[in-house]
């Protein structure tokens, strides 16, 4: 088989061997911290808070995680501060001129900007830390410390843990396979899978939920979605490029059409990782300006729903404009512009130079518009699936059907495997499909 032929291929090459070995111990040093209940918080006491993550935007928050939320665990603030920071430190990089030098300054500038991140994710983490263990004293009274040295040393931990984890994600890009922090959120929605579909297996059967014909459409439907969003991680739109002839000594070389392949989703998963990391904003600020019984207002509220229409309504218009953005940050149509004239290359019927960046510029708004509305649908799915008007599933269920949780596990899978395949069509093996290449986010090669 083509499969046992591949693994045997991967065990041959030891550089890749190893980024995998490496890459496999770094998340059971994850999924094992994810389990280390905070000192002073009574583990047996967790019953509360398991059952506040089970629904909401708690349980999205928890599934990031990777049920290190709803444990209490040194790793209970995950991943997403780090991102947030990234989000703040990438708008200035646009904003601000003392950032844009820095990111023009190479190796040197991106190092800066990797420190800048590090310490605004501190501050983020000691605000959000305090924020966590009011949360968690309310659901646990009496099983925990209240003093203020508990509270000093629990979030010192809850900030060493998150940025422990971040250091495990660099490390995985480094050493392991490559897309470190997206590897790691990854991880965390992957534990939460079995769970959830034994749940909405068991509910079907026992809960009145339609029986089994129920759950086999479900999962029929489910097939079709993670379809959908390999169409709109892969998509593409060919622009043809025709280079001029040249002479090399006595043959003639060039002539040949070629083609730029605009990804239709260039962003890949980042513009729904953003958008999630600042709908959780009102999660985070809620145990701080709650009223005397701990409960949220009703704007704030509306906002911690993640299954309402103005959740919904912000969280899609968030996606998009964060398409654009990411986009623009990415594809740069006068660098393009740049190269093809430098070697000598056109698009027919597009003058060289500025004509040709705008032109590519014109094609990716174009198709950047109809991916960002597709990216927006498939992430508020879950919200309409779980409705008692659609299927009516479980909500836990219901997250693997759009949303962040699929794009970012088709987006991971496929740059993973992208970068498996490179390894192995650099050393002259056969790739992972017969065709002998993979489209992931970061480009495509044909």
């Amino acid at each position: 088989m083509k499969a046992v032929e591949t693994i045997k291929n991967i065990w041959k090459i030891e550089d890749l061997r190893n980024r995998i070995g490496i890459t496999l111990l770094f998340v059971l040093i994850y999924r094992f911290g994810s389990f280390i209940v905070l000192p002073g918080v009574n583990p047996q006491a967790l019953g509360e808070l398991k059952d506040q993550t089970s629904e909401g935007l708690m349980a999205l928050l928890d599934m990031f995680s990777g049920g290190a939320f709803s444990n209490a665990s040194i790793f209970a603030l995950g991943i997403m501060p780090y991102i947030s920071a990234s989000i703040v430190i990438q708008l200035l990089s646009i904003a601000v001129p003392s950032f844009q030098k820095m990111q023009k300054e190479g190796e040197s500038g991106r190092k800066k900007i990797t420190q800048y991140t590090r310490y605004l994710t501190v501050l983020i983490l000691l605000f959000q830390g305090p924020s966590y263990l009011i949360n968690l004293s309310l659901q646990m009274s009496g099983a925990m410390p209240t003093d203020l040295w508990f509270t000093i040393s629990s979030t010192i931990i809850l900030c060493g843990g998150s940025m422990f984890v971040m250091w495990l994600g660099e490390r995985i890009t480094d050493k392991g396979i490559g897309n470190g922090i997206s590897f790691i959120i990854m991880v965390g929605i992957i534990a939460r899978f079995p769970a959830a579909i034994i749940q909405e297996f068991t509910l079907s059967l026992t809960g009145g939920g339609g029986g089994l014909i129920k759950f086999l459409l479900e999962i029929i439907f489910l097939v079709v979605v993670i379809a959908a969003a390999v169409m709109l991680v892969q998509g593409v739109r060919k622009v043809p490029v025709q280079y001029a002839k040249k002479m090399v000594g006595n043959k003639q070389a060039g002539g040949v059409r070629q083609y730029i392949p605009l990804k239709v989703n260039a962003s890949g998963v980042m513009p729904i990782i953003f958008a999630q990391a600042i709908m959780f904003i009102p999660l985070t600020v809620a145990p701080m300006i709650s009223g005397g019984d701990g409960q949220p207002g009703k704007i704030l509220s509306a906002f911690m729903d993640n299954n309402g229409f103005w959740y919904s309504l912000v969280f899609a218009l968030l996606i998009i404009a964060f398409t654009y953005f990411y986009t623009a940050i990415t594809i740069n149509p006068t660098q393009m512009a740049e190269d093809m004239k430098r070697n000598g290359g056109f698009i027919p019927g597009i003058k060289p130079g500025k004509p040709t960046a705008e032109y590519i510029d014109l094609i990716m708004s174009r198709i950047t518009f109809p991916g960002s509305l597709f990216l927006a649908a498939i992430a508020v799915l879950p919200a309409i699936v779980s409705s008692d008007a659609a299927f009516k599933m479980n909500m836990q269920f219901a997250q693997f059907f759009g949303g962040t949780s699929l794009l970012i596990l088709v987006g991971v899978v496929l740059d993973t495997l992208q970068q498996v395949e490179s390894h192995l069509l650099m050393r002259h093996y056969d790739g992972l499909l017969k065709s002998g290449r993979i489209r992931g986010r970061s480009g495509v090669i044909n």
